[in-house]
């Protein structure tokens, strides 16, 4: 199941990444908005966060008018590991090395059809594991308030 979350600015996107998620057979909740009225994306960020946090969703996908807001939204989630990607090249290697289970997007910075292939190559990839699960490991003992000096 795959978390999806928009601002107003990121309507087109989602309901893009949406037809794509059908088209690749996935399930997906949509944690909203759902107009253009002007609205605050850290709620939105930290609903589709939290719902790959707590579980209930394998992944999300974020997205808002640069994708800044909404990945540093989403990175203040325990267990999240949000990148924010503009190219093919780093959704595929934040999805091999990182584990990154959320994917944000820039809507207005990326077009639709790059902000397509995006997605569909972070949807598509598999963490490598190996060294860089001790790398991910090092990650979590710094969320986890560890200092690791």
């Amino acid at each position: 199941m795959i978390a999806l979350a928009c601002d107003h600015a990121a309507l087109e996107m989602k309901q893009m990444i949406k037809n794509l998620l059908n088209e690749m057979g996935l399930e997906y909740h949509d944690y909203g908005t759902f107009t253009e009225d002007s609205c605050d994306y850290p709620i939105f960020a930290a609903r589709a966060a939290g719902a790959v946090a707590n579980g209930e969703c394998d992944r999300a996908i974020v997205i808002c008018g640069t994708g800044i807001g909404m990945s540093i939204a989403a990175n203040k989630v325990k267990g999240v590991r949000c990148a924010l990607c503009g190219d093919v090249y780093s959704a595929e290697m934040t999805r091999r090395h990182n584990d990154s289970n959320v994917l944000a997007l820039g809507a207005r910075v990326t077009g639709i059809e790059v902000a397509r292939l995006i997605a569909k190559t972070w949807l598509s990839t598999e963490f490598e594991g190996g060294r860089h699960a001790r790398r991910v490991e090092l990650i979590s003992k710094i969320e986890a308030g560890e200092n690791l000096g």
